[in-house]
C-alpha cells in the first residue's frame, strides 16, 4: 500500500498541520501580494510596519505572522518592552509616538472593519500624524497584513515551522 503524504484541498488537516503551499499553488497570486506589500512598506519607517504587522496579526490571531513579524522586529532593534505593549499600546501609551498610535489605531478600524467602519476620528488622527502619501501607504501596509494573515490562517501555517521570507 502506497501512502500519500500530500495533502489535497479537500482533506481536512488536523489543528497545527498545514493545508497547502499557497506560493507553490498560486504562485502569480502570492508574487502579486508580496508585490503588494513591497510597496506597501516604501517610504515608512522600518519599526512603524513591524508594529503594524504586529497589531493586526493579534487581531486577527494569526500566530504565524505574529510570530514572523515579532522576530523581525527584535532583528531590527525593537526592544521587548514595546513589543510586549503593542496588545496594549492604548493603556500603554507613552511606549509610542503619536504617529505611532495613530497608525495602531488606524491598524485596529481597518482589520476590524465589520465591526463599525473606520470611525472618522481615528481617520482624522492619522491624517494628522501623516501626508496623503504616507497614509496611502499606512493604509497599503494594513491591507497586506490582513491578507497575509488571512492566508496564513486559511491555508494552516504554522508558527515557526517556516522561516522563509515572503
Amino acid at each position: 500500500m502506497t501512502t500519500n503524504t500530500t495533502v489535497s484541498p479537500t482533506t481536512p488537516t488536523l489543528p497545527g498541520q498545514p493545508r497547502l503551499d499557497f506560493a507553490k499553488t498560486a504562485p502569480k497570486v502570492f508574487r502579486a501580494l508580496i508585490g503588494f506589500d513591497a510597496a506597501a512598506r516604501e517610504g515608512l519607517d522600518p519599526a512603524l510596519v513591524e508594529l503594524v504587522q504586529i497589531r493586526a496579526s493579534h487581531l486577527n490571531h494569526c500566530a504565524y505572522c505574529l510570530h514572523m513579524h515579532t522576530n523581525d522586529a527584535r532583528k531590527a532593534g525593537e526592544s521587548e518592552d514595546r513589543l510586549h505593549m503593542v496588545p496594549v499600546w492604548r493603556e500603554a501609551r507613552h511606549f509610542f509616538t503619536e504617529r505611532e498610535q495613530a497608525a495602531l489605531a488606524l491598524t485596529e478600524a481597518v482589520t476590524l472593519v465589520a465591526d463599525a467602519g473606520v470611525p472618522a476620528e481615528v481617520y482624522a488622527q492619522a491624517a494628522a500624524q501623516f501626508d496623503e502619501v504616507e497614509l496611502s501607504h499606512v493604509l497599503a501596509l494594513i491591507l497586506t497584513i490582513n491578507t497575509w494573515n488571512r492566508v496564513a490562517l486559511a491555508t494552516g501555517k504554522v508558527a515557526g515551522t517556516d522561516e522563509r521570507r515572503r
